[in-house]
């Protein structure tokens, strides 16, 4: 028998989470989380971020209308250009398995400054996100329970998630861990189940339809126009992977195991939401109806076709799951982009946000704030819906824009002689993996942002890009105003050059 093979468990996991302390050690920390979740709980963790279910029923009809069945091309460029921002986000986590994501990548690419626009901006997207998805589920539990939804139900449906995912975050990592898995089979199961009942008993066209432009309305540009428009399915769906990297030091033998997280991530997100969009797309028997609007909600139009009354709620007592678990995986992210932020002192209450709760090993108040925010902004819908729109068109925009901080971060640390060293490298192609990664993300946000209602006031025309730089400028203020950045004492910058600001004098920052 080898000695492997003789080898105790235990005193193996104990020596792994040894060496997992002292890498971290080495980068300036010391961690009070429990290293509790398993590669596949990791991946599963995005994989309910991403929530293919949620992304295709909610923007299908919009998808649907604005491109017609060739929309879901999206989802095929969209997953290519994402996993380039994949991969080169492995590189950097596998040197640096901090938590908190994109703050602390930044900071060791870049610098403080850079750091603390990339957070707050990834942040601010990521409350905003919260908001957006809770408060999408209300129609679906309006169907689910048999009543007629209203502004009230989507309120109140809105908040029992945002208090159940922050309940299930407060009992530690273990629970988080259990939840992302349990919301990552039931979803992947039903995804399979509905996508393949549907392709087998209610296929209404053939794959022809995924190349035919005609019937399309509403853009003077042609379908070039509108194919560009409809893109908005492929680019709400793919992120969600970089929530693998924000749990850094939960994940033991984080430098291998992430970056392998986020990659399944982008190929088995990718692929179930691409078989969920094609079997509604071969479901839905009248294009026009869709397009003119006779069919306001195809894809509860196809579920109660195939389904009936009955199986249609079991559906949607799926999809709510898919809603629930992607709600607890957002949180998760946000809860732990702000302990890092408190751990370098970059932001008000840091004392508050970097304490842990005894026993459970996650920072209560941090996860408190990511449960409270977005409940203010859906509250605030009783007031404005338009001023819900507009905080939530932010969204998407704000996290992509924080991404390709980090991609951009990235090449110029590359360009200044930066070789990533960890476990995960992309060696001699990293330069054009980086630089296509940034084009790709660069081209996505101005399609996002780009002004497509001619009609409508400026201000409206513009709402996503305008959102974005409400958004960016009130940080940016703050940190010209605040110098929150001269807080801290903890290595920034040392991708390049080596540290360029030393750990205090235990060699651990706070």
């Amino acid at each position: 028998m080898s000695h492997r093979a003789q080898e105790d468990p235990a005193a193996h996991r104990h020596h792994e989470h040894d060496a997992d302390a002292a890498a971290l050690a080495a980068l300036g920390y010391r961690s009070e989380f429990k290293r509790d979740m398993s590669r596949w709980a990791n991946f599963a963790l995005g994989f309910t971020y991403l929530s293919p279910v949620v992304g295709i029923y909610t923007l299908f009809a919009v998808g649907l209308i604005t491109g017609g069945p060739p929309m879901i091309w999206w989802l095929v460029i969209v997953g290519v250009g994402q996993l380039l921002v994949a991969l080169v986000f492995g590189e950097v986590v596998s040197q640096f398995p901090v938590a908190g994501g994109v703050y602390p990548w930044a900071r060791r690419l870049w610098g403080r400054k850079w750091a603390w626009m990339t957070g707050w901006i990834y942040l601010v997207a990521l409350l905003t996100t919260i908001a957006g998805v809770v408060y999408g589920s209300g129609p679906f539990l309006a169907q689910l329970l048999g009543f007629t939804p209203s502004e009230r139900s989507t309120i109140t449906c809105a908040l029992i998630l945002l208090v159940l995912a922050l309940a299930i975050n407060l009992m530690g990592t273990r629970w988080l861990a259990m939840a992302a898995v349990i919301g990552f089979s039931a979803e992947l199961l039903g995804a399979l189940a509905v996508g393949g009942w549907l392709l087998l008993t209610e296929r209404h066209h053939g794959l022809g339809v995924l190349f035919d432009t005609e019937g399309v309305v509403g853009h003077s540009g042609g379908y070039l126009s509108a194919f560009l428009a409809a893109a908005l399915i492929g680019i709400y769906q793919y992120y969600g992977f970089e929530a693998c990297g924000d749990v850094a030091e939960e994940v033991p033998d984080p430098t291998r195991q992430i970056p392998k997280a986020m990659r399944m991530t982008i190929y088995v997100g990718g692929a179930a939401a691409i078989f969920v969009c094609l079997s509604l797309l071969l479901a839905v028997s009248d294009y026009a109806a869709v397009i003119d609007g006779t069919d306001a909600d195809p894809v509860t139009t196809v579920l109660h076709s195939a389904f009936g009354e009955t199986g249609t709620k079991v559906v949607l007592a799926v999809v709510m799951i898919s809603f629930l678990s992607c709600a607890l995986s957002l949180m998760a992210a946000a809860s732990r982009l702000m302990y890092s932020y408190a751990r370098d002192d970059m932001i008000l209450g840091s004392a508050l946000f970097r304490k842990f709760l005894p026993g459970r090993h996650v920072p209560p108040y941090a996860m408190l704030v990511a449960a409270l925010v977005p409940a203010l902004i859906v509250l605030g819908s009783v007031f404005s819906t338009k001023a819900l729109t507009s905080i939530i068109s932010f969204a998407t925009l704000g996290i992509y824009l924080g991404f390709h901080m980090v991609t951009l971060a990235a090449l110029r640390a590359r360009l200044k002689g930066w070789v990533p060293s960890g476990s995960f490298t992309l060696g001699r192609w990293g330069l054009l993996i980086n630089v296509v990664a940034l084009a790709y993300g660069v081209f996505a946000m101005v399609n996002m942002a780009w002004p497509r209602t001619p009609d409508a006031a400026w201000y409206d025309n513009w709402l996503v890009a305008l959102s974005a730089a409400v958004g960016a400028g009130i940080g940016l203020v703050y940190l010209v105003i605040a110098r929150p950045y001269e807080r801290s004492d903890a290595i920034a910058g040392d991708a390049v050059r080596g540290p360029i600001e030393e750990p205090n004098r235990e060699g651990v920052t706070r």
